[in-house]
């Protein structure tokens, strides 16, 4: 018996730290290649030739003490949450560690083992079940779509990760202050549970500035939560957390939002028409073309019931295994009564994060209001973990245990599989060449001064189809700001766009200074806007010479020439 009690403990101890094992380094190989050089130079996976080259550039700038747009100088940084760009700053000033390590092999595990460990913590706290906890974690580590059942089936293979919009729990690192807000919330609740309201409220509140959609679906929940609360017993406590964590989330947001109600707009069911009608999603063009048409026309009943079933595709589909928490939802809404203060935060989250981008898209770019949704997953996956560990603890045949984990684990990791085939091959999209390293090291070691470059123009660019591409081929991005630490007159248009910049009047003028033979008119240009650089990657230049210009070249190599105004 004292063996059988051992081997069962082993067992409980090694599940949780296998779970965090695999887990964080699943999560983490979306990452931890990135930013690394190699022979054909800094290699990124991804979405991180844009994504994360942004993180490091706002880093690098807040890193020199400033608050300016690093891609748009001259210009103060607005709508836009900086607390993980912060964090950034603030190790590398302390530890003098390079922000693109941090960003990309030393935060990344650290932030997937605090997600899965607060993940257990947390259901331990609620439930007392050892494998509900583990379940739980498995969901929020590996929990995927239904969209390699699609690929599958069309012959494509094991894919289709964000074929119903959402991306899944694999791609969370690849958004960092998505993953960051996910162990804010967590510690927030888990204060909550140890009725520590003060911490908690403060945790809720700092939200808004690592990632403005968990601010909002945080205090949606609470404020839900404290109604019911006060309704129920007429206790406060709620309302308070509430309170104070709006309080403080107003005061950290609005300085750096002043304009951001603005970026919304309300356009229903924009992502199940796309969902349905774009090929590179569920592509079910015949299906979107109905449910618009019927819409249009006016035809309520058969409109209504066509983005009923779109909405139940768009559901089911990103849900995926993660269905099976409508089992404890369900089970919850019967006894709605008796329901924690806890869950019913919870399922207030999932419900607000599926509501608001059914309803609003963001100017700009209008799928960014699907990262609302990546908290209702994360949340379901929890609940999934739960309600498969009673489902689980329910049946006492070895066997039948043994089946419920064989089905789990064949519906749930194709998604997790599929995708590595984004992060894993050898070749990247995208690349940073030695050559131009070597010029944006030189660079960064100039003194401060406003640096002008090409702007990206997709009609020129996008044929390209060198592999790795560029970073200057590749997508408008942030890369010399990032790498040269300095301001740049205009980069990134992606992100310019987002946060709302009157980028392409600048960008004319850029191309109006680049096209002139006016030589007065480029001399002014050049001074008035504080240019002390000019980054060029051959044959990129002016038709009118360095010279007329007025510029003298600091450095030369194979791929770059850069100037300074003189």
């Amino acid at each position: 018996m004292m063996e059988k009690n051992f081997s069962r403990l082993l067992f409980r101890n090694n599940l949780l730290a296998f779970l965090l094992f695999v887990g964080t380094l699943s999560w983490s190989l979306v990452m931890v290649k990135s930013g690394l050089v190699y022979d054909f130079g800094m290699g990124f996976w991804g979405p991180n030739g844009h994504d994360g080259i942004w993180h490091i550039a706002l880093a690098e700038s807040i890193a020199r003490g400033s608050l300016n747009m690093p891609v748009f100088s001259g210009s103060q940084l607005q709508n836009y949450h900086v607390g993980y760009d912060l964090i950034l700053a603030l190790i590398n000033r302390i530890t003098t560690i390079p922000i693109s390590v941090l960003y990309f092999q030393i935060l990344p595990p650290i932030t997937a083992f605090l997600v899965g460990l607060l993940t257990f913590n947390f259901v331990t706290n609620m439930k007392r079940s050892y494998l509900e906890s583990c379940f739980a974690v498995f969901f929020v580590y590996f929990g995927g779509s239904f969209g390699w059942l699609v690929t599958f089936f069309r012959g494509h293979g094991i894919g289709g990760e964000s074929l119903f919009w959402s991306q899944q729990a694999i791609s969370t690192l690849i958004n960092p202050p998505f993953s960051l807000s996910l162990v804010i919330l967590l510690f927030g609740l888990i204060s909550l549970q140890k009725k520590r309201y003060i911490l908690s409220a403060i945790l809720f509140g700092i939200l808004i500035q690592i990632k403005a959609y968990a601010g909002v679906l945080i205090l949606s929940g609470l404020f839900i939560a404290a109604i019911w609360e006060f309704i129920n017993s007429k206790q406060l406590h709620l309302i308070k957390v509430f309170v104070i964590s709006l309080v403080i989330s107003v005061i950290l947001f609005l300085p750096l939002n002043t304009n951001s109600s603005s970026l919304l707009v309300f356009q229903p069911f924009w992502f199940l028409e796309t969902m349905m009608g774009l090929s590179d999603r569920l592509g079910w063009q015949k299906f979107g073309e109905a449910m618009v048409n019927y819409r249009s026309g006016g035809i309520y009943i058969k409109s209504v019931a066509a983005y009923f079933i779109a909405f139940l595709i768009f559901w089911f589909g990103n849900m995926g295994t993660r269905l099976i928490s409508e089992f404890f939802i369900a089970k919850k809404i019967i006894r709605f009564r008796k329901i924690d203060n806890i869950y019913l935060i919870i399922l207030s989250i999932v419900a607000v994060g599926t509501i608001i981008p059914m309803f609003f898209l963001q100017k700009g770019t209008p799928w960014n209001t699907i990262q609302f949704f990546y908290y209702s997953l994360f949340f379901s996956a929890i609940l999934a973990g739960i309600a498969f560990g009673e489902i689980y603890a329910f049946y006492k045949k070895r066997n039948l245990k043994i089946l419920l984990v064989s089905l789990l684990l064949l519906f749930t990791l194709p998604t997790t599989l599929g995708t590595f085939k984004h992060y894993l091959p050898a070749r990247p999209p995208a690349k940073l060449s030695n050559a131009e390293l070597e010029a944006l090291a030189f660079l960064s070691k100039e003194p401060d001064g406003n640096v002008i470059t090409f702007p990206y123009d997709l009609n020129i660019y996008k044929d390209t189809d060198v592999v790795p591409k560029p970073l200057y081929l590749y997508e408008s991005t942030a890369y010399v700001a990032a790498f040269a630490k300095k301001d740049i007159f205009l980069e990134d248009q992606v992100n310019l766009n987002i946060m709302n910049y009157d980028w392409q009047t600048r960008r004319e003028e850029v191309l109006g200074f680049y096209d002139t033979l006016d030589e007065n008119k480029a001399f002014n240009f050049l001074r008035e806007n504080n240019i002390k650089y000019i980054y060029w990657v051959k044959p990129q230049r002016a038709k009118l010479g360095e010279t007329q210009l007025g510029l003298e070249r600091i450095f030369e190599n194979s791929e770059v020439d850069i100037y300074k105004v003189i």
